[in-house]
C-alpha cells in the first residue's frame, strides 16, 4: 500500500517536471524583440557649397628697403625680426661726404644770391637813367637780362641745396611702412650703391594677411551654369567666407573673406586666381606658408544633408542604412558631397522622406526588422557648420 502511494507521488512529480520543461522550451523558442534604432528623416534644405583649394600665404604689403645714396654702412639701427613703425631708422650710412656736398651747395647758393642782388641793384639804378636817356635802352635791357639770369642761378643753386639735403637725409635709412623687419642683407662696413639699388632688408605687414589660391576655370564655368539654371544661389564677393586648414590639419581660428577674383584665366594652368584676407593678430600665418582654403561661395538649393555618423564610407563607396515603411532595414548607396561640420552633403542617392538610421547600426543588418526609437534627435540639420547666408 505504501509502495503504491510512493509510486503515485513520483509519477505526479514527473508530470510537473515535464510541464515546467515544456513551458521553458516554449519560452526559449520565442524570437527576441527587434533592436531599437534612431533615425533622421531626410528633407530638402539650403546646403552651403564648399570648395577646398590649396593656397599660399602672402603678406598684405611688402617693402624692399634699398640704398638711395652711395656710401659705407656705419650701423644697423634695428633688431632683426622685430616690428618697426613707418619712419623708424633702420641703417646709418656714413654721412660725411653728403654733409660736405650739402655745405658746398649752400655756399654756391649764397654766391648766386649775392650776384642776383647786385644785378638787381644795377637794374634799379639804370631805370631812372634810361627814362632821362642818360644811358641807352640797350644797356638797360642788358642789365635786366643779367638780373634775370642771376635769379635763375639762385633757383638752380637752391635746387642743388635741396638735392644735397635730400642725399644727406638718405644716409639715415628709414622704414617706408610699418611691419615686421626681416634679416639685414648687409653688415657694417659694406659699400652700398644707389645705382645698383643695394637691398638692405625687407619689411612685411602680417596683420591682416592674404591667402592666394586658384580654381579651375572648368569648375567656375559649371558653377555659373548652375547659377543660371537656378540650382545654386551665389553670394556677393564680400560675403564669401573662407576658412583655412593648416599644415598640421587644424583649423585656423579666424574666418576670412574673399576680396579679389581675377577676371582672366591663366593660360599655363587653366585656372582663375582668387585671394582672401584674414586677420592675423597672433602672427600664426606666415608668408609662403602652405594652407588649404575652404571657400563657401554659393548655396545649393534643395540640397540634402545627413549626420556624419549615419554614413558608412568604404573604399568601394559610401552607403547608409534606411528604414522602409514596414520598419525593415535597407542598404542604400549614396554619392557624397562635402563634409560640413557633423553633416555630410549628399549629391545623390536619397530623397525627402527617407529615414536614415543614425544610432544602433551595430545591431542591425539589411532585411531585418527594427523598432524606431522615439527619443528626440541629438542634433539638428546644419549643426556644427556655419548657417547658409541668404
Amino acid at each position: 500500500m505504501i509502495d503504491r502511494a510512493r509510486k503515485g507521488r513520483i509519477a505526479a512529480a514527473a508530470v510537473v517536471v515535464s510541464m515546467l520543461v515544456a513551458a521553458c522550451g516554449d519560452k526559449a523558442q520565442q524570437p527576441p524583440p527587434p533592436p531599437a534604432v534612431s533615425v533622421y528623416t531626410v528633407h530638402y534644405q539650403d546646403v552651403p557649397r564648399v570648395v577646398e583649394l590649396p593656397g599660399r600665404v602672402q603678406a598684405i604689403r611688402t617693402a624692399e628697403v634699398r640704398a638711395r645714396v652711395d656710401g659705407i654702412i656705419e650701423r644697423r639701427l634695428y633688431e632683426e625680426g622685430s616690428d618697426v613703425k613707418q619712419g623708424a631708422p633702420l641703417f646709418r650710412i656714413d654721412p660725411r661726404e653728403m654733409q660736405a656736398n650739402y655745405g658746398a651747395a649752400k655756399a654756391a647758393l649764397s654766391r648766386a644770391e649775392a650776384s642776383a642782388k647786385n644785378a638787381q641793384q644795377v637794374v634799379d639804378r639804370y631805370r631812372p637813367l634810361v627814362d632821362r636817356e642818360a644811358i641807352s635802352r640797350q644797356e638797360y635791357d642788358a642789365a635786366v637780362a643779367a638780373a634775370a639770369q642771376a635769379q635763375a642761378d639762385v633757383s638752380s643753386a637752391q635746387s642743388q641745396v635741396d638735392r644735397a639735403k635730400l642725399d644727406l637725409d638718405y644716409t639715415t635709412v628709414t622704414a617706408p611702412i610699418s611691419g615686421r623687419a626681416g634679416r639685414a642683407q648687409v653688415t657694417e662696413g659694406a659699400l652700398v650703391k644707389a645705382s645698383e639699388g643695394t637691398l638692405l632688408t625687407t619689411i612685411e605687414q602680417l596683420n591682416p594677411i592674404y591667402v592666394n589660391f586658384s580654381q579651375s576655370s572648368n569648375e567656375l564655368l559649371k558653377l555659373r551654369r548652375d547659377i543660371e539654371e537656378g540650382k545654386v544661389k551665389a553670394l556677393p564677393l564680400d560675403r564669401i567666407e573662407v576658412t583655412l586648414i593648416l599644415e598640421d590639419g587644424s583649423t585656423y581660428n579666424h574666418v576670412g573673406h574673399l576680396n579679389f577674383l581675377d577676371m582672366s584665366v591663366d593660360s599655363s594652368t587653366g585656372s582663375v586666381s582668387l585671394r582672401a584676407e584674414f586677420p592675423n593678430p597672433d602672427r600664426l600665418l606666415l608668408p609662403g606658408q602652405f594652407v588649404r582654403a575652404r571657400v563657401q561661395g554659393s548655396v545649393i538649393k534643395n540640397g540634402i544633408m545627413v549626420p556624419q555618423r549615419a554614413v558608412q564610407v568604404k573604399p568601394e563607396g559610401a552607403s547608409v542604412m534606411l528604414v522602409d515603411d514596414k520598419n525593415i532595414v535597407r542598404s542604400r548607396e549614396v554619392t557624397l558631397g562635402n563634409l560640413q561640420g557633423s553633416f555630410w552633403s549628399i549629391a545623390s542617392g536619397l530623397q525627402p522622406g527617407d529615414r536614415v538610421i543614425t544610432d544602433g547600426l551595430q545591431h542591425i543588418r539589411p532585411g531585418s526588422p527594427v523598432r524606431i526609437d522615439k527619443a528626440p534627435p541629438k542634433e539638428q540639420p546644419g549643426a556644427g557648420q556655419p548657417p547658409a547666408k541668404p
